[in-house]
């Protein structure tokens, strides 16, 4: 791993940054670095019923466990105050990025792959990576990857595989299970079984002798490995 001093994880929806960066992020806070998990947009109660008191106790709840997540893999959370209704146009949104990214001194961003069932995960994805792009070609040295989500698989290729010693398994979960959603409370979705094994996959493709996840180079950005 190369040195980093501020590093953010952008996911679409709460979880998202701390399950595509959490693992990496506690390996650069460990070492000093400022981390950050940005929240693009936060979820609503769908019920039509609920009045607007329980609406808002729904997001002060959800915005709770924000911040209880990013503090267990000791670092920070934002929210960028967007709700999947009213998602802002591409410009607006990169605009936003680049300018948070020159303000914060950002070395390394992780975020979406493209190749996402979740339509704001890919424009989470396409803010990010322009905003990146223009940052490079302006001679900012940013780094850009993308992590594994489960509702992002289609075209990610492992490429960089980092082990995670059994303490760090356990913080990223403890943080993960701050959701209500990781906990089974929102769907049925297996988050647990599923990110168990797929630590247990990487870790066979990568012959590492402990639990172990995978990240993606911005291949049409970095110019090489590190």
């Amino acid at each position: 791993m190369s040195e980093m001093k501020r590093v953010v994880s952008i996911g679409a929806h709460s979880l998202d940054a701390e399950l595509l960066g959490g693992p990496i992020m506690l390996k650069y806070a460990e070492q000093g670095a400022h981390c950050t998990y940005v929240h693009v947009t936060q979820g609503r109660l769908e019920d039509p019923e609920a009045t607007q008191e329980e609406k808002d106790e729904y997001l002060r709840e959800l915005l709770n466990q924000n911040r209880r997540a990013a503090e267990k893999l000791k670092g920070d959370t934002i929210w960028l105050g967007y709700v999947s209704s009213d998602m802002p146009s591409l410009e607006e949104f990169t605009a936003r990025l680049e300018q948070y990214f020159i303000d914060e001194k950002v070395g390394l961003v992780i975020t979406h792959w493209r190749g996402s069932m979740h339509p704001r995960h890919i424009n989470t994805h396409d803010a990010v990576v322009t905003a990146v792009k223009r940052l490079r070609e302006k001679g900012t040295p940013i780094r850009l990857v993308y992590g594994e989500n489960f509702e992002g698989l289609v075209g990610f290729i492992p490429q960089a595989y980092f082990r995670l010693d059994e303490k760090e398994v356990e913080q990223w979960y403890e943080s993960l299970r701050e959701y209500s959603v990781f906990q089974g409370e929102i769907n049925d979705f297996p988050y647990f079984p599923y990110y168990s094994t797929m630590g247990k996959v990487r870790q066979i493709e990568s012959n590492h002798d402990g639990y172990t996840v995978a990240y993606m180079y911005a291949s049409l950005i970095e110019n090489e490995l590190w």
